[in-house]
């Protein structure tokens, strides 16, 4: 069985600077999204959660296809990144991490929502009575009750991108150094028959997954555990 090369390293390199940025990007957007869905009384919060959750039940090679359209020569965001002299973020990086923002949306969104809905209204209301404005007691009140899902929103989304594959070769194709990820890396090695290197990123793969359920799994204990101390 052959070990890990250059090109795997480069992979798995390249998988967790996606990864990474990813879950920074998404922690950004996710939190003031999940606060209005979770809080917010607007009749577009149906609409927007189902859009929000879209991902989760779309074959990621459709999205990955929708993505190509609109970020191709031919789509409006294709166009505009061109006129704006930015080339076509379609098989980019840049393109890539798009598309595994929009990919991993449902999984950051979620936990953090679920955060702010058990939370409820009261504290908020308590901290509006002793005169915090509602940007402050969002950081200080809010934020800090809502960390653990925070958390999980960051290690499952984390764990989502490195793992993502359907969509990854639709909008990133398979490009060394730029957009040849794990999962790629893998179906290139089946591809050429080198089962042995396949078997050692894909078991990699498998490690990463446990690792990440696992931590999930002690993270929802860990409440129970208190309170049964």
């Amino acid at each position: 069985m052959r070990g890990v090369g250059g090109e795997d390293v480069e992979a798995i390199v390249l998988t967790l600077k996606l990864a990474a940025l990813s879950s920074l990007i998404l922690l950004l957007l996710a939190t003031p999204l999940a606060w209005w869905l979770a809080q917010g009384r607007s009749r577009r919060r149906a609409a927007v959660s189902a859009l929000v959750t879209l991902p989760l039940v779309l074959p990621p090679t459709v999205l990955g296809f929708y993505l190509l359209v609109l970020l191709g020569p031919d789509g409006p965001i294709g166009q505009l990144t061109r006129q704006m002299g930015w080339g076509l973020l379609s098989f980019s990086f840049t393109g890539l991490l798009i598309g595994s923002v929009i990919a991993s949306l449902p999984f950051a969104v979620q936990p953090i929502q679920h955060a702010f809905e058990s939370l409820g209204r009261r504290p908020m209301e308590v901290a509006a009575t002793l005169r915090a404005r509602p940007l402050d007691a969002f950081f200080s009140v809010a934020l800090p009750q809502a960390r653990a899902g925070l958390l999980t929103a960051a290690i499952l989304s984390f764990a989502h991108t490195v793992g993502e594959f359907g969509m990854v070769l639709m909008v990133g194709g398979n490009i060394p150094g730029e957009t040849r990820v794990v999962s790629t890396q893998i179906y290139g090695h089946v591809e050429a028959l080198e089962l042995g290197r396949a078997h050692t990123l894909a078991a990699g793969m498998v490690l990463l997954s446990f690792v990440v359920l696992l931590m999930l799994a002690r993270m929802r204990r860990g409440p129970e555990a208190r309170v049964a101390l």
